[in-house]
């Protein structure tokens, strides 16, 4: 029975909605809106800015991004060491501290994507013009420089602020088909003399630095994050987002520069806010879990063990692999910020397997990264950190209680993005996989379209069984979706 489709705007008006209720501004103050009318052009030298344009400079991110935050470039040295350099656009150069926009971006600190409408965390004219690291433009930037041996090693690290110009802005499906052989070069790389080449050295340190973090115990995850595809304003598809080799060297190089910024801070004597995920409090459980897969886990955390059991589960079961992922990733706790005195206690990134992680690649839609590059610019020029202690506190709790609002958001409209898909397929039968079970509900989540909802069992049914279910219901407003299971 086909029912009246709901519009784009819908969908965009219970995000406002759902951005108000959980703590957050979906619209700019006209205070900042004051401030973003007398900004006309991208920020301007200041002293001990190098001119990098000339480097083989690329963007690489999703097919629809325009607030481009970061260029790679790479470099072939003797002996086969590489130097891989990583600039980071300078928002701050015209975002400054407590100005308006900053206000508006310390409410939010982060931008909110859903599919109905983005709400960035900074103007449009500024996080994806005047400071988005666009083609062909010239933009101030932080760039770190790193030398990596053959095995992946850091050999050294520095860090400068530069002017740089975007040679070819790429997308990753584009370019991971073309690195697996399974597409063209992207024509925006094809323009570029030697940029092919660029793309095969950064892809080939970015492995080896994957297989290295892979032996320390860093865990490879599935995550679930389904995204509505429109035609006009109707929801014709919902897609997974794949990953890729192209997501991960951008990953990789993106956790080796955070790795770099939090050293050099603390090499400075500063305090940093760094992103950590601690060990496992639930640890016990995820032993529990392991053992219902007949896998015996060490009674100690352990994330190297941790990610040879989810490797061997993902070879194993595929199909089920991203639901023990969203299991193992719930039991380990949420990522959160906190701030690290110079010398202190490492407490590190579980799931990263690494020591040292500040957020700092991402400041036009992450404000600990904007707070981030005000610290790191204060020690390249010797100057007094521009936030204390106490308010940097405040910042890393308050960054955390505002990131998992935003998660939530995204969340809710995932499902409500679903349940528009589904609304015209009431009476359809579909194949899915149970997937959770909490206060006597029983959850599904169906392979096509991927979505998930509540399933009404006529039999008894374990987390991880394949079931054919019956699509009963669904409310695009709350973003419910009903299944009953067909025997």
């Amino acid at each position: 029975m086909a029912l009246h489709p709901h519009q784009k705007e819908e969908l965009a008006e219970l995000a406002v909605a759902a951005m108000r209720e959980r703590g957050l501004a979906p619209e700019f103050s006209r205070d900042a809106l004051r401030q973003l009318g007398a900004i006309d052009e991208p920020g301007q030298d200041g002293p001990n800015v190098v001119d990098l344009t000339a480097l083989p400079w690329c963007s690489i991110d999703n097919d629809d991004s325009r607030d481009l935050d970061q260029l790679t470039a790479s470099e072939v040295l003797e002996g086969g060491a590489v130097r891989i350099l990583v600039a980071v656009a300078d928002v701050d150069v015209l975002v400054a501290k407590d100005t308006p926009l900053d206000r508006h971006a310390q409410i939010n600190t982060t931008s909110v994507y859903t599919s109905a409408r983005i709400f960035p965390m900074l103007p449009e004219k500024l996080s994806t013009d005047l400071t988005s690291l666009n083609p062909n433009q010239v933009r101030l930037a932080v760039v770190t420089e790193m030398v990596f041996q053959p095995d992946g090693a850091l050999a050294r690290s520095t860090i400068r602020r530069a002017r740089v110009h975007n040679k070819a802005q790429l997308a990753y499906d584009a370019v991971s088909a073309w690195l697996t052989g399974d597409g063209p070069l992207p024509e925006a790389a094809d323009r570029v003399p030697g940029m092919d080449q660029q793309l095969r050295t950064q892809d080939s340190v970015a492995q080896q630095l994957r297989a290295n973090r892979r032996e320390q115990g860093a865990l490879d995850f599935q995550t679930f994050q389904p995204r509505a595809v429109f035609d006009g304003d109707r929801v014709v598809d919902v897609v997974q987002q794949a990953q890729n080799r192209a997501r991960q060297l951008i990953e990789e190089f993106m956790v080796a520069t955070n790795g770099v910024t939090a050293r050099f801070l603390d090499g400075k004597r500063r305090a940093s806010i760094r992103r950590v995920v601690r060990s496992p409090e639930r640890w016990a459980r995820i032993v529990q879990v392991a053992a219902e897969y007949g896998e015996t886990l060490p009674a100690d955390p352990d994330s190297l063990a941790l990610e040879q059991f989810l490797a061997r589960q993902r070879r194993r079961d595929p199909l089920r692999f991203p639901d023990l992922s969203l299991v193992i990733v719930k039991l380990m706790g949420r990522g959160e910020y906190v701030v690290e005195a110079p010398g202190g206690e490492k407490l590190g990134h579980f799931g990263l397997a690494v020591r040292d992680y500040a957020h700092s690649t991402a400041p036009n839609r992450r404000y600990p990264d904007l707070i981030t590059a005000r610290l790191l610019k204060a020690a390249l020029a010797d100057e007094k950190p521009p936030y204390s202690p106490t308010e940097l506190e405040y910042l890393a709790n308050h960054c955390t209680r505002q990131e998992d609002a935003a998660n939530k958001v995204e969340r809710q409209m995932r499902k409500s993005e679903a349940a528009m898909l589904l609304e015209a397929c009431i009476g359809e039968l579909f194949d899915g996989v149970v997937t959770g079970e909490s206060k006597g509900n029983t959850w599904v989540r169906v392979f096509s379209p991927p979505a998930e909802g509540k399933l009404l069992p006529s039999r008894a049914v374990a987390v991880g069984d394949k079931v054919r279910a019956r699509l009963v219901a669904t409310n695009v407003e709350r973003g419910f979706i009903d299944f009953e299971q067909v025997d």
